[in-house]
């Protein structure tokens, strides 16, 4: 290499190096050799990227996620959903506006197993655990339209709860409590399996219903402090109505139970009187046996 030569550039640049300007060689009209700045080739505009931002911090985005409201008008939580549902059971013989609209109100498929949950709206019963259903929607709404035919039920309006103070034997997983409480003043609902009462109550949570009460005890011994009661509805059957159910049942108040019958079960219906009962027998039906005592 020549001692003339420019000694070559070390790196790091610095800042004057990096942006001296590039240079070549041009001709004079002489014929002499002399340089001149390159001129820069004409560059189409550069658009320029949307800033990127960093990644938010993982609270301040499950804040966002949990201010977001929930999905509508899809899936299982779609009213459309529930509302197919009243519509088939109106097809298949419940007359009572007042039932069909709470029938649609309340969510089933919070109320099943999650293996089942596509089922959840159609018109059959689902096992819940520890030998025991959920009802179907149909037998459900054809109970209470028959509670609601009571003469108490009658006399009150819609507003003020028209089944007014109702017991429940057998809560299960609450799924028929749920849809009482919309019709009535008050529901109190009896499970004497306590799995099933701490389920229910985890599944009734989420709803916020306040004038509903699950109680743990013997469905077969009523639940007499609250008594009397304008209904009484029952989600397990046995030979005969227990006569502490009858005991609590207010005047002008009507239960609505299955009862075996010979090899079968029917829906009895019973309504008290100022000088007695009447009792009357509708469908066959086909629930869990009703039992005495409580399980742990």
């Amino acid at each position: 290499m020549s001692g003339n030569s420019p000694p070559g550039r070390k790196f790091p640049l610095r800042l004057d190096q990096m942006a001296a300007p590039r240079k070549t060689l041009v001709k004079t009209p002489q014929g002499a050799a002399t340089t001149a700045p390159l001129k820069p080739a004409t560059a189409a505009p550069i658009t320029p990227r949307p800033l990127l931002r960093p990644q938010q911090p993982l609270q301040h985005a499950a804040a966002v996620s949990a201010r977001k409201a929930a999905p509508t008008g899809l899936g299982l939580d779609s009213a459309g959903v529930r509302q197919r549902m009243a519509d088939r059971l109106r097809a298949e013989g419940i007359r009572n506006d007042t039932v069909l609209a709470a029938m649609a109100a309340v969510p089933r498929h919070q109320f099943v197993d999650a293996a089942l949950v596509t089922q959840a709206y159609e018109d059959t019963s689902l096992p819940i655990g520890h030998g025991q259903t959920i009802s179907k929607p149909s037998v459900v709404a054809r109970m209470i339209e028959l509670l609601m035919d009571g003469a108490n039920a009658k006399t009150r309006t819609a507003s003020a709860g028209p089944l007014g103070r109702v017991l429940e034997i057998g809560t299960g997983c609450g799924y028929q409590a749920a849809v009482l409480a919309r019709l009535s003043k008050q529901v109190f609902s009896v499970e004497r399996l306590k799995p099933l009462h701490d389920k229910a109550r985890d599944l009734v949570a989420p709803l916020r219903i306040t004038n509903l009460r699950l109680v743990y005890g013997d469905g077969m011994l009523g639940h007499g402090p609250n008594a009397p009661y304008d209904g009484i509805i029952a989600a397990a059957g046995g030979d005969a109505l227990p006569q502490a159910w009858l005991d609590q049942l207010a005047v002008g108040g009507r239960i609505v139970a299955p009862v075996r019958e010979g090899s079968r079960q029917v829906l009895v219906v019973v309504d008290r009187h100022e000088h007695g009962f009447k009792h009357g027998v509708h469908e066959v039906v086909q629930f869990v046996p009703l039992r005495s005592g409580t399980v742990r």
